[in-house]
């Protein structure tokens, strides 16, 4: 389909529905269209039947007509040109320069959280936003955040283990979906639907910051082949290598700030096959490997004023940088058939998802065992270099049994919908080497283990799982032809925690022809990942530059049960959206969704008890002192919330001279503000409040994403040639210090843009060049003795490296 065709085919689906259609470049071609068959019912034009693909997640029906409406807001990304032209190489980096309700920014010094990137949707946390892959649900990442301004303590999907070439589109519901969906859907749900289309593609990119390092480099290729029975089958494989940058500044030590140094490589296949005329069987898997390499927090030389009890003299001099490398393992499949039974169209799958990382830790040394070696004179003060310091795994089984029918007698149309799911999760800790953990000269002063990331012990080993069961049913009820509303229940039993149901009301009036008013009222809920229930670890924070050993103790462990922490329980949600659409024109559309999500009993990581706080049991100060360890933190149901907000879209298209002009601007605004704070009553005690959520902590939960985030895009087509330009805005946020109020660290609004130029040699060869933050934009500088990662600013807007520039070449052969 040429684009001005598929201009006009988007356009014409946009009178009929509730769902934002975002263009390639993040412009939006539809804002409100319900789904492909709207637009063809409504349309009846050829071009319009070439969206029958498009269905968008937040109903259970299937086959939707022009007269249904979806009362809950749902961003459709178009995948096709992103692949082709987009400034950013990976998914998530995509969908956050797309989407303003979309949060993910890389983070540099937050040990493992480099090698992952964690995303969330309205300001809320990561493991609060459900990732659906072909719209079943993807496993999460094992990583468990505990470092960075970002996502602290959270879980999250990894959206870059799905190639861009691979992708069709993506869907975002906006809007709390627990009842429809399950755990986790609090904040709204992404759904990544892979292709299949007949032909093939191949991708080549190439980008670097403008200071001449952080090179990335891309080679992806698609192929979808058509079968003799009419099912069809796709093959995507993709190289993606990113270079390490820095951005350090000059502190007598040596750091390395900026990206991480990552290779990606990755397969996935995506198909469907018709079993005689009653079924079809699908299927979709990926494969991925990936290095990665991020620079910890440097240790300094010695002589020098940092830490240099956490040195060699013979080794490091002059100080060091430790790297905390990852190899990462991730695993997908899903396969199922659905088919008709009399009236009812049934759906049985099964999903597989697999995530591992395991650490090595280079350019370190064990300071303890250098020590231990040169006090008593069998060797010159040295340690190994290296360190297997272990890692995670998190491995989830789904099985889904679904079944539909629309009834077309009952009201204006009536659609039923139920279903059952049992999951099984499993979550693993793996030691490492004892010389990456152990204390050869005795506890005290920090120097056991690796520097940079200590190796788990074989105390914080675990293998643990659970199993959950759920049922649900979903009614939509189209009383009229303008006006439709819809109820969802789901019960769901946990082996760990126990049971929990949750419900939901929709309700849609196209009060005109151009205006739809849409709300909705829900419960949610998110079950506490085992990543947190079950993690342990002990770690090094750096407090205002001065290092402190953390113990982050077990939930239901002996040290958190000493210290008061009860089991973990899930977290509750009440979410309200409220909001309409509007197109007064044919090429206008404007919509607009305000909510609010109250949350209970919101898991957090607390704050960091020291070794000799009154709060803490004489026993387990004991405890404390006797590991070696500065100061203890948990998991914690801690804390109730208030999210409030609104979404804004409007999109306009227009003829401008002999081409075609699409202009797109959104905007998300919200605040999240705690009401409450749940301390455990053998805490409540001397200093136990006041650490238990610090003002830096509390601020890590009510200001993880800017206040506001806004994009205008400008998309111009003539010919054979293309333009973008595109206009990112970054609110303003405000995170604590460890210093403590008054000293906070704010982050001025910024506003970034990328802009980029392609031209089509012929309809299967296209060039395009461009560059991203054009504008060489930069947080606001920092006290680095007060931010997290040491550094002048941390990764909380948008990254730190500055300007880039890129080239894709996208060929169809």
């Amino acid at each position: 389909m040429g684009k001005s065709r598929l201009w006009k085919a988007l356009w014409a689906a946009g009178a009929f529905g509730c769902v934002a259609v975002l263009s390639p470049a993040g412009v939006a071609f539809a804002a409100e269209s319900t789904d492909a068959e709207a637009a063809q019912d409504g349309a009846k034009s050829g071009e319009t039947q070439e969206l029958e693909a498009i269905s968008v997640v937040g109903s259970r029906r299937y086959g939707r007509s022009s007269d249904t409406l979806t009362p809950v807001p749902v961003d459709i990304v178009p995948m096709a040109e992103v692949a082709e032209k987009s400034p950013q190489f990976d998914l998530a980096q995509t969908l956050q320069y797309i989407a303003p309700s979309f949060n993910s920014t890389r983070q540099t010094g937050a040990d493992n959280a480099d090698l992952v990137d964690s995303a969330m949707l309205r300001g809320l946390g990561s493991d609060q936003t459900l990732v659906l892959l072909n719209n079943k649900r993807q496993h999460q990442a094992a990583i468990v955040n505990l470092f960075g301004a970002r996502n602290r303590g959270n879980t999250g999907s990894d959206f870059n283990t799905i190639p861009q070439l691979a992708v069709e589109r993506v869907e975002i519901l906006r809007d709390g979906a627990a009842a429809q969906y399950g755990s986790d859907a609090i904040a709204g749900v992404v759904n990544v639907v892979l292709k299949k289309t007949p032909g093939c593609e191949a991708v080549a990119g190439y980008g670097q910051y403008s200071r001449g390092d952080g090179e990335n480099t891309l080679a992806s290729a698609y192929c979808g082949f058509e079968l003799a029975n009419g099912g069809a089958i796709a093959l995507t494989g993709e190289w993606l290598k990113r270079g390490r940058s820095d951005r350090s500044e000059p502190r007598g030590s040596p750091r390395t700030i900026g990206d991480t140094k990552m290779d990606n490589r990755t397969l996935f296949v995506n198909g469907e096959v018709p079993l005689g005329e009653v079924a079809h069987f699908y299927f979709s898997g990926g494969y991925q490997d990936r290095y990665a390499s991020s620079g910890a927090f440097a240790r300094g030389g010695i002589g020098s004023d940092d830490i240099p009890s956490r040195n060699s003299e013979t080794m490091y001099p002059n100080g060091f940088v430790p790297y905390i490398n990852g190899d990462i393992e991730d695993r997908t499949l899903i396969a199922g058939v659905w088919g008709n039974i009399g009236e009812w169209r049934a759906d049985v799958s099964q999903t597989y998802g697999y995530n591992e990382l395991l650490n090595n830790i280079s350019n370190t040394l064990n300071a303890s065992i250098a020590n231990e070696d040169l006090l008593h004179g069998t060797g010159r003060g040295v340690s190994p270099t290296k360190f297997d310091a272990g890692g995670y795994a998190f491995t989830q089984y789904t099985s889904n049994l679904d079944f539909s029918r629309y009834l077309d007698s009952v009201l204006a149309g009536t659609n039923v919908a139920f279903g059952l799911e049992r999951r099984r999760e499993q979550y693993e800790i793996f030691a490492g080497e004892p010389g990456s953990y152990e204390d050869a000269d005795g506890p005290g002063g920090g120097n056991a283990g690796s520097q940079g990331y200590p190796g788990f012990k074989p105390g914080d080993v675990t293998d643990s799982s659970r199993t959950s069961w759920a049922g649900y049913g979903d009614v939509e009820f189209n009383w009229t032809d303008r006006f439709m509303t819809g109820a969802a229940a789901r019960f769901e039993h946990y082996d760990d925690f126990g049971n929990t149901t949750t419900g939901k009301l929709t309700s849609s009036f196209k009060a005109t022809d151009t205006f739809l008013l849409r709300g909705s009222v829900s419960t949610g809920f998110r079950a506490p990942s085992l990543q947190q229930r079950d993690f342990q670890s002990t770690y090094t924070e750096f407090v205002s530059g001065e290092p402190l050993d953390i113990l982050l103790a077990r939930n239901g462990g002996p040290v958190a049960n000493a210290a008061g922490i009860e089991p973990l329980r899930e977290e509750k949600a009440k979410s309200f959206t409220l909001g309409f659409t509007w197109s007064p024109m044919d090429n206008l559309t404007l919509t607009v969704d305000g909510y609010r999500i109250d949350i209970d009993n919101r898991v957090v990581l607390s704050g960091q008890f020291p070794a000799d706080s009154t709060a803490l049991s004489p026993t387990l100060r004991d405890y404390l002192a006797t590991a070696g360890v500065g100061a203890a933190a948990f998991f914690v149901n801690a804390v109730d919330t208030r999210t409030t907000g609104i979404d804004l879209t409007l999109a306009h298209n227009t003829q401008v001279g002999d081409g075609e002009l699409s202009t797109y601007f959104a905007l998300n605004h919200g605040k999240t503000e705690i009401r409450k704070v749940n301390v455990p009553a053998a805490l409540a005690n001397d200093d136990g409040p006041d650490i238990f959520l610090s003002d830096r902590e509390r601020r890590f939960i009510e200001d993880g994403a800017p206040s506001t985030k806004a994009t205008l895009t400008f998309d111009y087509s003539l010919g054979k040639w293309g333009a973008m330009f595109k206009v990112i805005h970054f609110g303003s946020q405000t995170q604590g210090s460890f210093s403590g109020p008054p000293i906070l660290l704010h982050y001025g609004p910024k506003t970034s843009a990328d802009f980029s130029v392609s031209y089509a040699f012929n309809d299967n060869v296209k060039l395009t060049v461009g560059g991203a933050n054009i504008f060489d934009q930069f947080p606001t500088k920092q006290n680095p003795d007060e931010t997290d990662n040491g550094h002048i600013y941390d990764s909380v807007q948008f990254g730190l490296n500055g300007a880039s520039y890129f080239t894709r070449l996208a060929v169809k052969f």
